[in-house]
């Protein structure tokens, strides 16, 4: 069994050239070197609708001004802040609930209003939806990301922040949310929601993982 792709892509790539735009080092598979400037041109022109402008000149200048000198929760707050957002929803895991109580207490304390819903909102037993009663060893009612979406969206929030959603739930709560939504933290229980711990230690302690599945 080969685990070679069948097209390669950036995640194949070593030359990061495009950073610079140093053409002559692409290899030949490129994507930079092999797109169709007609997509290219459709992505270019999005950022030219008012929104889509306003948030990535102001990432940008956040990026630029702060790059390995702010935390993540201050660059978040520093993006709020430019982007004109005045009211910023955050979209939490029960889990994390503390965490994001004190950050709902420092955006407050910048003068942002804030409104939370936490992921077990609702209280509905999750066999109500079909989902197994096996899953209840992990409690009884559902994640709900769907009406934390719906709820800030009725709150009308110009900026969500999702909190420590879990895999699969984070998707439904991007798809759902009428306004932008950024994650603050990715959950990961295993490694103090650090997620890259895992990939740093791929071919260590956790080598395993690279295994085929036919010789598990």
């Amino acid at each position: 069994m080969t685990n070679e792709p069948l097209t390669l892509s950036c995640i194949d790539c070593a030359a990061k050239a495009c950073k610079k735009g140093e053409a002559e080092k692409y290899p030949a598979f490129c994507l930079t070197k092999n797109m169709d400037p007609a997509l290219l041109q459709e992505a270019l022109d999005c950022y030219k609708e008012e929104e889509n402008s306003r948030v990535m000149i102001n990432a940008a200048n956040v990026e630029s001004d702060f790059y390995g000198k702010m935390t993540r929760v201050e660059e978040t707050v520093e993006f709020a802040k430019r982007i004109g957002a005045k009211k910023i929803g955050i979209a939490t895991c029960l889990g994390l609930l503390e965490e994001s109580k004190i950050f709902a207490k420092l955006l407050r304390k910048k003068g942002f209003e804030v409104f939370g819903i936490c992921c077990k909102a609702g209280a509905v037993p999750k066999v109500d939806i079909g989902i197994d009663a096996k899953c209840e060893n992990s409690g009884k009612t559902m994640c709900n990301p769907i009406l934390q979406a719906k709820m800030l969206n009725q709150e009308q929030t110009d900026l969500n922040v999702a909190i420590g959603l879990c895999v699969g739930h984070d998707s439904l709560f991007y798809k759902y949310s009428d306004a932008l939504v950024t994650t603050l933290v990715a959950k990961d229980r295993v490694t103090g929601h650090n997620p890259c711990a895992i990939l740093y230690n791929m071919h260590h302690y956790y080598r395993g993982l690279m295994e085929d599945n036919e010789q598990k």
